[in-house]
């Protein structure tokens, strides 16, 4: 049964891959995916689920309720439930990210940065938003930092081949952002809390390996054939020009939109409420903020730049995409198919350095989360330890090497519908690139400093 689940997991992975071949929206193959795998997960209990790694104060609930698969009832009510709340944190992290983006996009708050960057030239303005967004990652998380880039780009560049090739180098550069500080990405912040790497030192040790991450295809793509040439910024909307907002409308926004995303981690580091408590907060205050600004518009411009109107344009099926992905992934944890492929790794491979490269290939694939996760119980090496240090770095970066590898990559996918063979044909030889030279640049570091 393990099998046929595995096997049903590859069949959508295959589909969403294939999803403008065979014009099958990928969020509703994913939905599909993740439902069989957790069903016949939970039809299959046991033997799929040992009834020895259920606790024994809930077997002795369950068994006290009347209920005679104790197994089952774990698994929907302790697994099932724990992937959902999880998956919960991301999806009202991402929905309020965007609807903080689209809000401030409604009041021409992105205008203010659009207007100031000159920069004509393509391979000019692909090192602005390469290093604009590295930086950017690095403060933010890499979700809410795609998002923001991906309506900047929308902003800057009207061709859309050419505004796809600066969305690959987005997710390059926000994954490696996000690599070098524990509020940057998923996988650094869980090591962080796991009291596997320190604040500092992770900042210090992996500074430099991610910098070569975003150089590394920068330099590459600069000399390549379709960066050459002048940009075609796109026709401002009629709708823009008839809204009635005043210089200071369009700054109030941007900055309290930007404001209230770098917030969140602030938020996160003094309460330790989820990150999705800060974002919601964040949205509520900006939410008020608009009705009482709003309240002083015409009727048009008002029912144009209200939340209402913002939430309208959330692309919500991205937000399913996210469910029904994550939902898959998690029965492969439960099952206990994840650990036992750390496990395998772990027994053929007999360097440390080379499981975390690995495992940073393999989370191009599927998601990082459980795998480092299954590394962090694999391992029970002393904090900032190289293996920690390296783990961070490559499973950060690596899932650029494929558009869904990361949510940073699955979020542009969404938001500006790229293809999975466009992206592994165009992009990921250069992700690639990157990825292995900052491993390189990392190990090269540790042989120098000692």
């Amino acid at each position: 049964m393990v099998l046929a689940i595995c096997l049903i997991f590859a069949i959508g992975y295959i589909c969403i891959t294939l999803e403008h071949t065979i014009n099958v929206n990928k969020a509703a193959t994913a939905l599909i995916t993740g439902v069989l795998c957790w069903t016949l997960f939970v039809v299959n209990t046991p033997p799929l689920l040992d009834e020895s790694r259920v606790p024994d104060w809930f077997a002795h609930e369950a068994k006290a309720e009347g209920i005679e698969n104790v197994a089952q009832h774990y698994a929907i009510d302790h697994d099932l439930l724990h992937h959902t709340g999880e998956i919960a944190y991301i999806i009202f992290f991402l929905m309020g990210a965007m609807t903080i983006v689209e809000l401030v996009d409604a009041h021409e708050g992105f205008s203010l940065i659009t207007d100031r960057i000159k920069a004509k030239n393509k391979v000019q303005l692909l090192w602005i938003i390469g290093w604009f967004t590295f930086f950017l990652s690095s403060v933010l998380d890499n979700l809410t930092t795609t998002i923001v880039m991906i309506s900047l780009l929308r902003k800057l560049i009207a061709d859309r081949e050419t505004r796809l090739f600066f969305a690959g180098i987005v997710v390059i550069a926000a994954n490696a952002g996000g690599a070098w500080t524990v509020i940057g990405d998923v996988t650094t912040t869980m090591l962080w809390i796991k009291h596997k790497i320190g604040t500092v030192e992770v900042m210090r040790d992996l500074f430099f390996c991610s910098v070569i991450c975003l150089l590394v295809p920068l330099l590459a793509l600069s000399r390549s054939k379709f960066m050459q040439g002048e940009l075609i910024a796109p026709e401002k909307k009629d709708e823009h020009h008839q809204l009635r907002l005043e210089a200071w409308h369009k700054g109030l926004f941007l900055i309290l939109g930007l404001g209230a995303l770098l917030s969140v981690p602030v938020f996160k580091a003094y309460t330790h409420l989820p990150p999705f408590m800060g974002m919601i907060l964040a949205l509520g205050v900006l939410w008020v903020v608009s009705e009482v600004v709003g309240k002083n518009f015409d009727e048009r411009t008002r029912s144009s730049t209200g939340v209402l109107s913002a939430l309208k344009k959330v692309d919500m099926s991205a937000i399913l995409f996210f469910l029904g992905i994550l939902l898959a992934v998690g029965s492969l944890g439960s099952m206990g198919t994840l650990g036992q492929l750390a496990g395998w790794l772990d027994k053929a491979v007999p360097y440390h350095e080379v499981v975390a490269v690995i495992i940073g290939l393999v989370s191009a694939v599927v998601d990082n989360v459980p795998l480092v996760a299954a590394g962090i119980e694999m391992y029970a090496m002393p904090i900032n330890d190289t293996f920690w240090m390296l783990l961070a770095y490559c499973a950060g970066t690596g899932g650029s090497c494929l558009i869904i590898g990361s949510a940073a990559g699955v979020a542009a996918m969404g938001l500006e519908h790229i293809n999975f063979f466009w992206y592994m044909k165009k992009v990921t030889p250069w992700a690639l690139l990157g990825y292995f030279a900052g491993v390189g640049a990392y190990l090269l570091q540790r042989f120098l400093l000692g």
